[in-house]
């Protein structure tokens, strides 16, 4: 599998980076398995793809205080993601599995292999939810997928020295909540898993032998993606 640790200037780069990764796979132009690592320079609301912008964020907030919200191509709820949230995308024919096509097949086949990664370095992870990560009943890890014809997009986020007072600053309680929340706020319901993150990064490399570093990446069709998606209100603040 090939490895691309790379992290682009702004929040909009970085998530269309990840689609740009998709499309190339599909298309036939680009590798089909790859793990890309990225931490987010700056904090940035990220929407899933059906998610309702003013229903699930404190959204007159954003605005007056200059926090993007963006739009991300795969499913979920929405997160917020900055420094101290380190960011996995798994990049993988649907022949590396069998069954991967199915949604509740890629869930389990990604997020155990990422549970037993972290497992090495911090005891009592547990799959929670649909696609959660956690440690005693409070999530430090949330996960989103993306299907095409023939490839999954796989992505998530991995909490290890986030200032955790941002996320209800910016997010209103999510309208969709999975069973072990226990209707309990954003404060009480998520955590840090403290890890050193170059150990994370290491882990996770080992965990999908990622071993080969990705030396070319779409740079053309990530700032096409940009320029059509990411930068635009049509985009972000659709539905």
């Amino acid at each position: 599998m090939k490895l691309l640790d790379l992290t682009l200037p702004t929040p909009a780069e970085n998530l269309a980076l990840d689609e740009a990764l998709l499309e190339e796979a599909d298309a036939g132009t680009g590798p089909d398995r790859v793990l890309r690592l990225w931490e987010s320079p700056e904090l940035a609301v990220i929407l899933g793809r059906s998610c309702r912008f003013r229903e699930e964020t404190h959204w007159d907030d954003c605005v007056a205080a200059g926090v993007p919200v963006l739009r991300r191509p795969s499913g979920g709820g929405t997160v917020v993601i900055g420094p101290g949230c380190l960011m996995y995308t798994v990049l993988l024919p649907y022949d590396a599995h069998p069954r991967l096509s199915m949604i509740e097949v890629a869930h389990e086949y990604v997020l155990s292999r990422v549970r037993n990664a972290l497992e090495t370095l911090s005891s009592g992870v547990e799959m929670r939810g649909t696609s959660d990560l956690a440690v005693d009943g409070r999530k430090f890890s949330g996960n989103s997928l993306r299907c095409k014809r023939a490839h999954l997009l796989y992505h998530g986020t991995l909490l290890y020295a986030f200032p955790l007072e941002e996320v209800a600053r910016w997010l209103a309680p999510p309208p969709r909540q999975p069973d072990y929340r226990g209707g309990r706020p954003h404060g009480d319901f998520i955590r840090n898993l403290t890890i050193d993150p170059a150990a994370l990064r290491a882990a996770l490399a080992d965990a999908w032998q990622a071993r080969e570093p990705l030396d070319r990446w779409p740079r053309e069709l990530t700032a096409q993606l940009v320029a059509e998606r990411y930068a635009r209100d049509a985009w972000n603040q659709r539905l």
